[in-house]
């Protein structure tokens, strides 16, 4: 292929869809920039598919999975579960090369990126235990002895696996290693502006010995690859993380051939804060630093990020000042870069779409007490990257966009309340689920109003933390099914009931 203007002859298109066990270009020929968000400049070229791809894919998948003997669904669970930890051992090997283009392609820090890779191999290592460590199946006593009846559990087929810009290969992996583990093959699409992990660890799932055909990605947009992956019939089961609008696009295109569905979606997080848990020194530090880890980790670009501090009157003025002053502390640069604390926005999209929330709130009343623009840029911040200031609103309302809606990126919004019920509806005001921390010193109120809240996950005074075992989901509109944990692992499983006569006898219901 010819170089394209603005890219750096050494970084050639790349063949980046798989199928079969072979990269190739896409059947068009088509190919994407992708963008370096710190500069705006394109740093690598790859294929871009559609739905011509997309069906080589599944074919492809469809063949591994109805392969018979020898196929992966018949592949002892030992091989399997060894075959995953075989991955772990590459991610930790490859960390810092895999650390990098985390920060690269999404925009985050190069210490962000390393912590997801060791996160990315906790989770094949999870769920090789979690399989290897499988009942045979359920005996069910069926009241004789000539019956043996048992309830067993089977890989449900071939998977469609739909991944998000913001963590791509952690969200990645808590789709592929459970699919795997239970036998299953798949077709991933990663985000089209953040999909080179991804296809690196197409790469290391083959080095480790995954059979050609189990493991195929297509790159390329939602609109086609994710669409037709989503209505494709031989697709059993379909698996999406990302927005709301695009989560629903995905449920109804499976509706027609009633495959499988899970849709991990958005998320308006309240961080609640009552004035007791920083009665002391200590307890208010960790609670400010937490709160500016919930809302500005990955600069807001996090589905779980607590965007809603939801803080008692009493505290108000002191926290939110403390929040603010540190708030316009943070580093922002280029990830790769040494000292950065926040990196810029995933694209020049994203910002604007930021941008407008804040606008809209100011309108409405909020009040800015940090951030609120593009930064001045610098050596570490160049002028054409997507970066954008920590920003916190305080005097905000429920009746105001950007506290109702997901605004996925570096903005705090401030409520307050009086009373412990008033918090709980306050927090629980929302259409999302997803996510939300309680800070107090009285560890029965804290877990009292966890109790009460509508939310998949609650942390106690912590904020972010997620444990491989645990399962992962929301109520409301933050989706469906559940990630990780031993619920992760059943998503990608069907259960059969097998009844067997031992002493099979004539029934003579009928004359003849």
């Amino acid at each position: 292929m010819a170089d394209t203007p603005g890219l750096p002859a050494e970084l050639p298109a790349r063949k980046t869809i798989h199928v079969d066990g072979e990269w190739r270009a896409a059947t068009s020929g088509a190919t994407r920039e992708i963008l370096d968000p710190a500069d705006a400049l394109p740093f690598a070229l790859v294929a871009e598919g559609d739905e011509k791809d997309t069906d080589l894919a599944v074919a492809a998948a469809r063949r591994a999975f109805d392969g018979g003997r020898g196929g992966w669904p018949l592949t002892p669970v030992a091989e399997r579960a060894a075959l995953l930890r075989r991955v772990a051992d590459l991610l930790v090997r490859d960390r810092e090369e895999l650390g990098l283009l985390e920060s690269r392609d999404a925009g985050k820090t190069v210490e962000e990126g390393r912590v997801d890779i060791d996160c990315v191999a906790d989770a094949f290592r999870y769920f090789a235990d979690l399989v290897a460590g499988d009942a045979p199946g359920r005996v069910v006593d069926a009241g004789s002895p000539d019956i043996h009846s048992v309830v067993v559990h089977e890989p449900i087929g071939v998977c469609a696996l739909i991944t998000p810009w913001n963590y791509p290969l952690l969200q990645a992996s808590w789709k592929i290693a459970p699919a795997l583990a239970a036998g299953n093959t798949f077709v991933v699409k990663p985000s089209e502006i953040t999909p080179l992990s991804t296809v690196a660890l197409i790469d290391l799932l083959a080095e480790a010995g995954l059979p050609a055909g189990v493991a195929n990605i297509v790159t390329g947009p939602g609109h086609s690859v994710g669409a037709r992956l989503s209505e494709h019939p031989d697709v059993d089961l379909v698996s999406f993380t990302g927005g709301l609008i695009s989560g629903t696009k995905v449920a109804q295109a499976a509706a027609p051939t009633v495959k499988k569905v899970a849709l991990e979606l958005g998320g308006k997080n309240p961080n609640v804060v009552f004035a007791d848990a920083c009665a002391t020194e200590e307890g208010f530090d960790t609670a400010v630093d937490q709160a500016l880890n919930a809302a500005f980790i990955h600069s807001g670009q996090v589905c779980s990020a607590g965007a809603r501090l939801i803080v008692e009157e009493s505290l108000r003025e002191r926290f939110v000042a403390e929040l603010a002053r540190r708030a316009e502390r943070i580093r922002l640069g280029r990830g790769t870069a040494d000292g950065v604390e926040c990196g810029p926005l995933v694209s020049e999209q994203q910002r604007s779409k930021v941008e407008a929330y804040v606008d809209s709130a100011l309108k409405e009343g909020a009040v800015l007490r940090s951030g609120g623009k593009r930064p001045e840029p610098s050596p570490e911040r160049p002028e054409n990257g997507y970066f954008y200031e920590p920003t916190v609103l305080d005097h905000c309302h429920r009746e105001m966009r950007v506290v109702r809606e997901e605004v996925f990126g570096p903005v705090l919004t401030v409520e307050t309340f009086r009373t412990e019920d008033e918090a709980i509806a306050l927090a629980n005001d929302t259409e999302y689920g997803l996510a939300g921390g309680v800070w107090s010193a009285d560890a029965g109120r804290a877990r009292r109003v966890a109790g009460r809240l509508r939310h998949g996950t609650v942390w106690i005074n912590d904020f972010h933390p997620y444990l491989p075992q645990a399962e992962w989901g929301g109520f409301g509109k933050s989706g469906v099914g559940r990630e990780l944990g031993p619920a992760g692992l059943a998503e990608y499983r069907e259960t059969k009931h097998v009844y067997q006569n031992l002493a099979p006898k004539p029934v003579r219901w009928f004359a003849g």
